[in-house]
């Protein structure tokens, strides 16, 4: 069995910035995100690239996940907030942020349908669904997505917030599994 060094949601959110890093035009989408995908950041600046990615959890977790009695497994949904920032379209400031969460819906349709390695059988997405695996993600859904215009209090960049919720499995005595 591998054992890891790191815990198993950490391992996810990287795994899920590799699968972002693949978008670009060279792989036939719209934008290039190979060096401006991000984990944790909620706060840019100027110098920061554009179009730009940043995958987040949400400020209150929801608590949805599911623990029978006398078992330290839980499963149920994880959810995750990815964020994308572009260049606002002076006539239309947000057909940019709906090509881009595009892109990213794409992107993330095809890892939804990554299939394990042989000889099992069934889905694997990011990774993280390996016969064997005793934390893993089974399964996700994509959510619809929301474009805003640039607003002063929020961001000077016309952007989209998708929410991608992740069905997960965790032994809570072992992250690290």
């Amino acid at each position: 069995m591998t054992t890891f060094t790191e815990p198993f949601r950490l391992r996810v959110m990287k795994a899920l910035t590799s699968c972002l890093q693949e978008i670009t035009i060279a792989n036939g989408y719209n934008f290039d995100l190979a060096t401006s995908v991000f984990r944790g950041r909620m706060i840019f600046g100027e110098n920061d690239p554009i179009p730009m990615v940043s995958i987040l959890e949400p400020p209150l977790p929801l608590d949805r996940l599911g623990r029978p009695l006398n078992s330290s497994v839980t499963n149920g949904p994880w959810d995750i907030l990815i964020q994308g920032f572009v260049k606002d379209d002076r006539e239309h400031p947000t057909d940019p942020a709906h090509m881009l969460m595009a892109d990213v819906k794409k992107r993330l349709a095809v890892e939804s349908k990554r299939k394990q390695t042989l000889p099992a059988h069934g889905f694997n997405p990011f990774g993280m669904n390996e016969r064997g695996m005793k934390n893993r993600v089974e399964q996700f859904t994509i959510g619809p997505g929301v474009v805003r215009p640039p607003e002063e209090a929020v961001s000077t960049k016309a952007y989209f917030w998708l929410t991608l919720s992740l069905q997960i499995v965790e032994d809570n005595f072992d992250p690290f599994g």
